[in-house]
């Protein structure tokens, strides 16, 4: 990272028109607040000439600009080809979408690994097809005091029937990062494909598909400042190799194959817009590529979001011992899943919100994750770090758990 590029967390709260409510957010997992840029992208959008695609005349040419945008977008958000990303109504229906074409291929006695870390979105999905084909699912382990996927357990999965493996980039619960590339490597040896859920991961980090040395990845541009809708990419040779249910008459043609129906425009130039606010997040660098703008901004973004994890840790030990951070991975998001012995989540994100502190708690859908770590509903609250927290935020915080625990 060069030296300027630094993230200044003032001008960036000054694009989100809803920080001037006063809640402090620490719901970012479950989806982040949207600046203006967006929100003005998506109005504009829908309120100026728009049509069903075409280049005769200008409202056909905006629609066919938010596709192509949208997909220049998503290209240099993950580091693929624009021909390769894919347009869905969330990350769950898309991994719906795509369990059920890969599926088409499996057989009685071919095996889907799943892993105890994730959410349920990248379960369910894969438990379904994997019956609905007669495959067995196999399951890579999760070791409870450190949050971290016990690999030894990996290896005992794979096989040579193995066709997928499902992993998350991070784990929406306790923001662990488990080695993908390390995972992938180890899929491919026994010929198996590689889906990584990457929801929790994109708000956080750059993300590159072949330095993950994944085959399929989804992400919710709602976790990262966007509109509401999914956003998948896949190396060519697999996509190419899919053959999803769809309309006779729509393209055949990849990516366009797997999109159901006409496209939301006004949902693309959000995306787009959520994509140029990530990389304007680190002032400067405006000659430059958008790629390199992103990984300038999302190694300032890391850098915010690890001093302010830092300190909200130490600040939540020093709360004392009824105050407990759960499995702490060496490799994490910006977020923290904490329970406080003798009161539920609910008393204390009450507590929180009389204070204008947003930080519910349960499971998040992570079910396998929190059955997994001994946590019983609803005892945890989750803290989850964006680029919009300041220190204010985290000492808002911090004061009102004290005021909670009396």
């Amino acid at each position: 990272m060069t030296p300027d590029a630094t993230l200044d967390v003032q001008r960036v709260r000054s694009w989100f028109p809803s920080l001037a409510s006063g809640i402090a957010h620490f719901d970012g997992p479950g989806g982040t607040q949207t600046p203006r840029q967006v929100g003005e992208a998506v109005a504009a959008t829908l309120t100026g000439p728009l049509s069903i695609r075409g280049s005769s005349v200008l409202s056909q040419q905006r629609a066919e600009e938010a596709v192509q945008g949208f997909r220049r977008a998503g290209a240099d958000l993950l580091g693929v080809p624009a021909s390769t990303v894919v347009h869905g109504r969330s990350a769950t229906a898309l991994t719906y979408d795509f369990s059920r074409a890969l599926a088409a291929d499996w057989a009685p006695g071919d095996e889907v690994v799943l892993t105890r870390l994730e959410h349920d979105a990248n379960l369910s999905p894969w438990r379904q097809a994997a019956a609905w084909a007669g495959a067995t699912v196999r399951w890579v382990d999760l070791d409870p005091a450190t949050g971290e996927l016990d690999l030894d357990t990996l290896d005992a999965a794979l096989g040579p029937r193995t066709r997928l493996v499902a992993v998350t980039g991070a784990s929406n619960l306790i923001g662990t990062r488990p080695p993908v590339r390390e995972v992938s490597d180890r899929a491919h040896a026994v010929g198996a494909l590689v889906w990584v859920d990457a929801v929790h991961l994109v708000p956080h980090a750059l993300v590159d598909l072949a330095e993950l040395g994944a085959d399929l990845l989804v992400c919710s541009p709602y976790k990262f400042l966007g509109p509401h809708c999914g956003v998948l990419t896949g190396r060519p040779e697999v996509l190419e190799g899919l053959r999803p249910d769809k309309l006779a008459p729509s393209s055949d043609v990849v990516p366009e194959r797997f999109e159901l129906g006409t496209l939301p425009y006004e949902q693309l130039a959000g995306v787009t817009a959520a994509v140029d606010v990530l990389a304007d997040l680190a002032a400067g660098g405006e000659d430059l590529p958008r790629r390199h703008r992103l990984a300038r901004s999302m190694a300032a973004l890391e850098e915010h979001e690890l001093r302010l994890r830092r300190r909200l840790e130490d600040g939540l030990a020093d709360l004392g011992p009824r105050v407990v951070q759960h499995a702490r991975a060496a490799e994490r998001t910006p977020t923290l899943l904490v329970t406080v012995q003798g009161a539920s989540c609910a008393e204390i994100s009450a507590s929180l919100a009389a204070r204008d502190v947003l930080a519910p708690g349960g499971a998040f859908y992570a079910d396998e994750p929190f059955r997994r770590l001994g946590l019983d509903e609803p005892s945890p609250i989750r803290l989850g770090l964006a680029p919009y927290t300041s220190d204010k935020d985290v000492d808002r915080l911090l004061a009102g758990m004290a005021a909670a625990l009396g």
